[in-house]
């Protein structure tokens, strides 16, 4: 019987999940470790293989689907695929509560799997252009790419009311705050 209970932060790509979820890694009184994700996508120039994503290659992914080796798994762009090891969240359980900075249908499928013992946090951007004036801003992504997150962006809003709480990252600061009392909270929660 595992002793954690998971934390799953979604959002559309560029509203800032990932800058508050490190954010709540960093409060060590909560007891939070970092489930890192399998994908298939390239890795970026500051990013490490088992750090930030484990990095697999098609094929490698394809047959551990085949072996119902993920809680979960999608294909978020076409041939660009992400998903969450069974037996690593299993083993962290035992130990910490485990965060996941997630897509928005993954972050949905967990949440179905973990229910009562999981936060299911959606954080949203203030409005389209803010996000678009983000994603310009972090100089990863080609304006094809952008465009196609953009897409993306306005489906996955469209999912917010199936999450737990929601957090419209406005000021960064306060969303920090907004952040750590939402999981403070639901961890001391009987």
């Amino acid at each position: 019987m595992s002793i954690g209970k998971c934390i799953i932060f979604s959002a559309p790509s560029g509203s800032g999940k990932t800058t508050l979820v490190k954010y709540l890694l960093g409060q060590n009184e909560l007891n939070l470790i970092f489930s890192i994700s399998a994908t298939t996508r390239k890795k970026r120039n500051n990013e490490k293989n088992k750090v930030d994503y484990i990095f697999l290659d098609k094929d490698s992914f394809k047959n551990k689907i085949g072996n119902e080796e993920f809680l979960e798994f999608e294909e978020v762009y076409e041939d660009v695929f992400y998903g969450t090891l069974k037996e690593s969240v299993r083993i962290l359980l035992n130990k910490y509560n485990v965060i996941f900075d997630i897509d928005v249908e993954g972050g949905l499928k967990l949440k179905n799997q973990f229910n009562e013992k999981a936060l299911a946090v959606f954080v949203r951007p203030p409005s389209i252009q803010e996000l678009q004036k983000r994603l310009n801003k972090r100089n990863n992504d080609s304006s094809e790419s952008i465009h196609t997150r953009l897409s993306k962006a306005k489906l996955e809003l469209s999912r917010e009311e199936f999450f737990d709480k929601t957090i419209v990252n406005d000021d960064l600061s306060d969303s920090k705050k907004e952040a750590y009392n939402l999981v403070s909270e639901f961890l001391n929660k009987k």
